[in-house]
């Protein structure tokens, strides 16, 4: 009962102030912190608590090779939106993550270290070859609906993930949590109001806080089963601030137009 409140609390929290940022500071801030572990984080803690720190380890593994599927997603989104409008975008960016998930199946036996710094490698690639996108804040007035529909899907997919997780498998579970539910809905609804290339200035910001997100994971991963939930996530945590505000530091420097109108550079 503590477990299921614990979920019902924390994880619309995260995801509504994530959401509630993005607002706020335009579309790449916006991507960034959406970027953060806001549902494969709690799937994480709460297979660790529910299942034990063997089965959270491996789910928090596969999690870690599940941020090439996101990469696959965002990189195909930004593809077509910018030579088509968002439907056949986020068909194509749905394929894209579909795909890399099943190519990634060999990937999820090697170690975690490994894992990692092929993630690394390709989210550095995937960030050089994203079109231009927007920086800009503003625009027009999100519907009042549009906060609710994330924080209940976002809660949603958490709930079901971790009570499905017996019958999935700790691997399965894992990747599922790197579903790309929150990128989704912000990439569609940023579209629609602001364009292609405010969405993909949104998926570029995904894409860079992607770093502090598989760092998270990979410091769950390897330290959980040995240290305990608590050190391993407290950890984790210290690890993701780090990363993210040296992430944040980077996009607050880089000049907006090398942003809006290069398609290399840093993000």
């Amino acid at each position: 009962m503590i477990l299921l409140a614990l979920k019902l609390v924390l994880t619309p929290l995260l995801i509504g102030g994530a959401s509630v940022g993005a607002r706020r500071w335009g579309p790449l801030i916006g991507g960034w912190m959406v970027s953060l572990p806001l549902t494969s984080g709690p799937v994480a803690l709460y297979l660790a608590l529910d299942r034990g720190t063997s089965f959270a380890a491996s789910a928090a593994e596969a999690s870690v090779a599940g941020n090439i599927a996101i990469v696959a997603f965002c990189l195909a989104y930004a593809l077509v939106a910018t030579r088509s409008g968002w439907p056949s975008a986020i068909v194509a960016a749905g394929i894209g993550w579909l795909a890399a998930a099943i190519v990634l199946q060999p990937a999820l036996a090697l170690p975690v270290g490994v894992v990692f710094l092929l993630v690394t490698a390709i989210l550095a690639a995937a960030l050089r070859l994203m079109p231009a996108g927007s920086t800009r804040a503003g625009g027009a007035t999100l519907p009042g609906w549009d906060l609710p529909v994330r924080v209940v899907i976002g809660t949603t997919v958490v709930l079901a993930l971790t009570a499905a997780a017996p019958a999935l498998g700790s691997r399965t579970s894992g990747l599922l949590a790197m579903l790309p539910v929150i990128a989704t809905v912000l990439a569609i609804f940023t579209h629609r109001r602001d364009g292609a290339e405010t969405a993909i200035g949104v998926l570029r910001g995904i894409l860079t806080g992607l770093f502090g997100t598989a760092a998270f994971l990979a410091v769950v991963s390897a330290s959980v089963q040995r240290f305990g939930v608590a050190i391993a996530f407290g950890a984790a945590i210290g690890t993701v601030v780090v990363i993210q505000l040296v992430a944040l530091s980077v996009l607050r420097r880089t000049p907006a137009a090398s942003l809006d109108g290069a398609v290399s550079g840093s993000a």
